[in-house]
């Protein structure tokens, strides 16, 4: 792949991990849930590509 795809590929990949735990550490305080553990589930999605990719986990919020 070229440099061009490899360096909007890691801008976004960027973009989707610091808004997201900036969203879950929010919800989190929001639900005064600390030393739990939460199931977590992230979907990308490109309908041009027919992608539809998830991952699943799990994050403990701290004590």
């Amino acid at each position: 792949m070229s440099d061009d795809f490899n360096m909007s590929m890691r801008k976004f990949l960027k973009q989707v991990g610091v808004t997201s735990q900036q969203a879950i550490e929010e919800a989190v305080r929001s639900a005064g849930g600390s030393g739990k553990t939460y199931a977590v589930k992230a979907v990308i999605t490109c309908e041009e590509l027919g992608l539809a990719h998830e991952v699943t986990g799990e994050i403990k919020a701290q004590e």
